[in-house]
């Protein structure tokens, strides 16, 4: 969250035209009409081939021009119940056909039908663990759905019949979350079909960062959503206990309808807003996103003075908080800006016009990213010193550009957006917050983000590889601890070895060449190795497509006299030139093979590095000096992130306390977790 799972520790833009972006936040209630009449406009000059062509507007970006290949047209008209928790809708979805090839089916996902009983995502997250429900009961509150009530294709008629439910991942007859429709006419290469499509959907209670607490809903995979044509097939998945999301670039048209106390927040540019009896209905405009959420609650708190002044142009921040915790508002933009500025500085434009961050009403909400949108992660209860809020809104910020720009399959490659965005939160955190104190900085404990990710990938080490489907994963704990901890630990010891200058640049690169597409992982490894100019495919067959484990360990390390066969003469009597024979055994205890450094000090002060390629079980060094050894250590730089077992990498002569200190420090961090968690309940 992307899930944003807690085994480690996270809403509308009103924008009334382009020239108000930062003014006038009264004016939002009656938004002038010259907006929707631009967007008319921009319409239909985008028209190239009949009415169906996907528009070229740029009300939403700082761009002249579109900024993607532009393959859907959402226009939605819906009416959300608040008391029923149901949405009644229109949708009418406009698809140009760029794959090369005629069409005669297209898939459709219906991800709210997860949320039945005997659904694939229901079924693995009851086995398997998932990440806000274990279903040790059904209850009916769980219960979500997602119904097509017509589906009509022009100049094909009224194809409801023929909409039938289909399970290309596990034959699950009883999963509902992938529809596919057989055109009688198939729609040829560059040409455009239009969908009309009625639907009903209910959301269950929050889960799966989706749904209904108390007033509060979040509209997350919520609208009839066509699959992706990628390598030569459809990708269109069912909804599993582990995976997210993919979809392709366009634009989105949506019209909300709510309560009238309603305080609703939502992907993209609000363009116009109307009140009727006791409703209202915003309006909402997004250009080059593949995702539209929104959510609504009568109790935000509502801050959208703060503007960002990007690379490209204006981005107004809005922020939608909890009234228990509006005292965090601060804290909350703070962390929001400083994310742009690090994500800009570092990889690339922010090119959209808004952010919006909702404080969401329960934890099963929060920590979770849409395009422009995300759910931050607090309670009433959170001291400076505990850095949730800055973790969570980081990390789904960064998902902006991991997942709402370079827009990678996160069903078969979680690891591209979950890992990466891991990656990178590791290293905007410790520029923001310190290296050791990007997690907690509390009563004299202190833990930073890079060991948090290694700690998570350590315990699930030996179970999978980075480098497959998600919903393949032996369970929630590895699918976790894999993808974010395990990919962000690859990546930071990838840095040891090209260098971290070299790893930026790469970085920076994959962005800039793959925004608005969707690259593959090779895409992704093939532009570190021509950046840095090396073959690295020893360490990413090992480290992405492999399970192996790294654990090197100092063996053994002895000192003795030279002379030790003679006479053994009184400590006071000793010769202080006397030479001592020295060794140092290292052992690879794991599969993973990979070149390391060991620093040996001497009770003189004299230190030797040494280098070993790992290729052998274990190596030996040897020395003869006036001095005995008094460490040793493996990878004396840290560089080297995913050794499972840090406690072996060392010999000391003399006891060091250093360890069980640090062991005390994490105590303090998980008390300090789990009085976070009880908080987080209480909400």
């Amino acid at each position: 969250m992307k899930i944003r799972w807690m085994i480690l520790f996270f809403p509308v833009v009103s924008v009334v035209m382009l020239s108000l972006l930062v003014q006038q936040h009264a004016a939002r209630a009656a938004a002038p009409q010259g907006a929707l009449a631009a967007a008319s406009v921009a319409s239909a000059a985008s028209i190239t081939s009949g009415p169906q062509a996907i528009p070229d507007t740029t009300l939403a970006i700082n761009s002249a021009t579109p900024m993607s290949q532009r393959v859907v047209h959402y226009e939605i008209d819906a009416k959300y119940d608040a008391t029923k928790h149901t949405v009644d809708a229109t949708e009418v979805l406009t698809y140009h056909n760029l794959t090369g090839q005629a069409l005669d089916h297209f898939p459709f996902h219906l991800y709210q039908n997860a949320f039945q009983p005997n659904a694939t995502w229901v079924r693995e997250t009851k086995v398997e663990g998932g990440r806000d429900v274990s279903y040790e009961k059904w209850e009916d509150k769980d219960y979500g759905s997602e119904e097509i009530k017509s589906l009509e294709v022009v100049g094909q008629g009224d194809l409801t019949s023929k909409v039938q439910y289909i399970q290309p991942d596990d034959g699950n007859k009883d999963d509902k979350t992938v529809v596919d429709v057989h055109l009688p006419k198939p729609i040829a290469p560059g040409e455009y079909v239009q969908f009309k499509i009625a639907f009903q959907t209910k959301f269950p209670e929050t889960q799966a960062r989706s749904g209904w607490k108390h007033d509060f809903v979040l509209g997350g995979q919520w609208f009839p959503k066509v699959g992706v044509f990628w390598h030569g097939a459809w990708n269109c998945h069912q909804y599993h206990a582990f995976t997210e999301f993919f979809a392709d670039f366009g634009v989105f048209d949506v019209k909300l309808t709510v309560p009238k106390n309603e305080i609703v927040g939502a992907s993209g540019v609000l363009i116009d807003q109307k009140d009727s009896d006791n409703a209202r209905t915003f309006t909402y405009h997004g250009d080059d996103i593949h995702d539209f959420a929104w959510t609504a609650s009568p109790r935000y708190k509502v801050k959208e003075d703060g503007v960002f002044q990007g690379q490209m142009g204006p981005v107004q921040m809005r922020i939608l908080m909890q009234p228990a915790h509006w005292s965090q508002v601060g804290r909350h933009e703070k962390i929001l800006r400083e994310s742009l500025e690090h994500f800009e500085s570092w990889y690339g434009p922010y090119p959209y016009k808004t952010i919006t961050l909702v404080d969401p009403e329960s934890a099963e909400a929060g920590g979770m990213e849409y395009p422009t949108f995300i759910t931050g992660d607090t309670s009433w209860f959170m001291p400076e010193g505990l850095k949730l809020p800055e973790l969570v809104i980081e990390h789904e910020f960064g998902h902006q550009y991991w997942y709402g720009m370079v827009a990678t399959n996160e069903f078969e490659d979680a690891w591209m957006d979950e890992g990466i965005n891991s990656y990178s939160e590791v290293k905007v955190l410790d520029s923001i917050l310190g290296k050791r104190t990007s997690i907690l900085n509390l009563a004299g404990a202190t833990v930073g983000e890079r060991e948090m990710q290694r700690g998570s990938y350590a315990s699930v080490a030996d179970l999978d590889p980075i480098a497959q489907k998600a919903y393949d994963y032996y369970n929630n704990s590895s699918y976790a601890g894999i993808t974010y901890g395990k990919t962000a630990s690859v990546l930071l010891t990838l840095e040891g070895i090209i260098g971290e200058d070299v790893m930026a640049k790469a970085m920076r690169t994959y962005f800039m060449r793959y925004r608005f597409t969707h690259p593959t992982k090779e895409d992704f490894l093939k532009t570190i190795e021509e950046v840095s100019g090396q073959n690295l495919r020893w360490y990413f067959d090992q480290a992405i497509y492999g399970s192996q484990v790294m654990d090197y360990k100092v063996l053994k390390a002895e000192s003795f006299p030279v002379n030790w066969y003679e006479e053994k003469k009184s400590a006071s009597q000793k010769d202080k030139n006397t030479v001592y024979r020295s060794y140092v055994w290292l052992q690879r205890k794991g599969d993973f093979v990979m070149p390391v450094e060991v620093e040996i000090k001497f009770d003189n002060g004299e230190k030797v590095r040494e280098h070993w390629d790992g290729a052998s079980r274990w190596t030996k060094f040897t020395y003869e000096k006036k001095a005995k050894i008094e460490s040793a250590d493996i990878d004396p730089d840290h560089k080297i992130q995913i050794d499972r077992n840090d406690f072996n990498n060392s010999y000391r002569a003399e006891a060091y306390g250093r360890p069980a200190r640090k062991l005390t420090n994490y105590w303090v961090f998980m008390t300090q977790w789990l009085g976070q968690a009880l908080a987080w309940w209480a909400v």
